[in-house]
């Protein structure tokens, strides 16, 4: 089947992404999956991770989400997320920034310090995610 489907990433900021798409590809917590025009509807938790997706000029476009919902419909993806940022706009210095909060949380944690291990571990994997993406080479 051919055509386009409507993608719409939003936050509670913030439309990130609002625009139609070939495929969508997105970091469901049991496992990837992509959406074509006319998928079966279905609805999923997300991930931290990396939402992927090629526009109609065939363009491979990359987002960082980080925790969410995502419905897919027969001609739409609706992202819910905790946060989102294009590649483009991921600070490289403020992501770096925080993977050394977090790593030093975690190494006081180890250490005996009283600290929330599960923040600390989530916010670890935003930062590495976040500098993953922004790292990685333009198609």
């Amino acid at each position: 089947m051919a055509g386009n489907i409507r993608l719409e990433v939003v936050t509670p900021e913030k439309v990130v992404v609002s625009e139609e798409a070939q495929i969508v590809v997105a970091p469901g917590t049991l496992g990837e999956f992509g959406v074509l025009i006319g998928h079966t509807p279905f609805m999923t938790t997300l991930k931290t991770g990396t939402l992927r997706y090629t526009d109609t000029k065939g363009t491979d476009r990359s987002v960082f989400v980080s925790g969410g919902f995502a419905e897919a419909l027969p001609n739409k993806v609706s992202v819910l997320a905790e946060s989102a940022e294009r590649r483009r706009d991921i600070d490289v210095e403020r992501a770096t920034a925080a993977l050394e909060r977090a790593q030093k949380r975690l190494a006081a944690e180890r250490a005996g310090g009283d600290i929330d291990f599960v923040r600390a571990k989530a916010a670890l994997e935003r930062a590495l995610a976040r500098l993953k993406l922004a790292k990685t080479p333009s198609q």
